[in-house]
């Protein structure tokens, strides 16, 4: 296998900086009105659609 330099590598993860680490997990607590049990609701987001997301039922 050939050599890589250390100069690819970091411009190859400054062009996958953004990728990732837009998203985050978020978890939403959801309680049934019936049997009052509490189910949770996992997602991964965009971060700037974290509120619409809580918002939503």
């Amino acid at each position: 296998m050939a050599k890589v330099s250390k100069n690819a590598r970091v411009a190859q993860r400054a062009a996958n900086a953004g990728s990732g680490r837009d998203h985050v997990k978020v978890v939403k607590s959801i309680k049934d009105p019936k049997t009052g049990k509490i189910t949770f609701k996992e997602q991964i987001v965009h971060k700037d659609k974290v509120k619409a997301f809580f918002a939503s039922k």
